[in-house]
């Protein structure tokens, strides 16, 4: 082989290489909602300690939960929370050696999609229904 050739060549596999797939695109979502949540908590935390301080500050939470940007980010925030608990089900009944095979993995894959959805919509839904 020619060194012309060669250096082309990635040196090692990248996400460029790999044309994506059900399995590797739920892992690196899994991972990206864990940190979505994370900051999802620290403004949790703000807002608990808003709610204790003062009603003025609790109403600037207030505005901006109901503002469009507040209620997108509450509900990408929702959308992480189920799809991380879905998907971290999924994990479990892995670790415990159920689901590996190609078809089974596909299928869990969908499910945890599909559970995420409704879930989110379930609890949005129930949300307004109990306003």
């Amino acid at each position: 082989m020619s060194s012309a050739n060669r250096s082309a060549r990635p040196l090692s596999p990248h996400l460029q290489v790999y044309k994506p797939q059900l399995t590797s695109v739920l892992s690196i979502t899994h991972r990206a909602t864990g940190i979505a949540l994370s900051v999802g908590i620290l403004y949790l935390i703000a807002w608990l300690c808003a709610a204790s301080s003062s009603s003025e500050t609790y109403a600037i939470f207030a505005w901006f939960n109901g503002s469009v940007v507040g209620r997108i980010f509450l509900f990408g925030w929702t959308l992480c929370l189920f799809f991380h608990l879905f998907n971290g089900i999924r994990h479990l009944f892995w670790d415990a050696g159920y689901g590996f095979e190609l078809k089974t993995a596909y299928t869990s894959g969908w499910a945890v999609v599909a559970a995420t959805l409704a879930a989110t919509v379930v609890a949005w839904f129930l949300a307004y229904a109990i306003r």
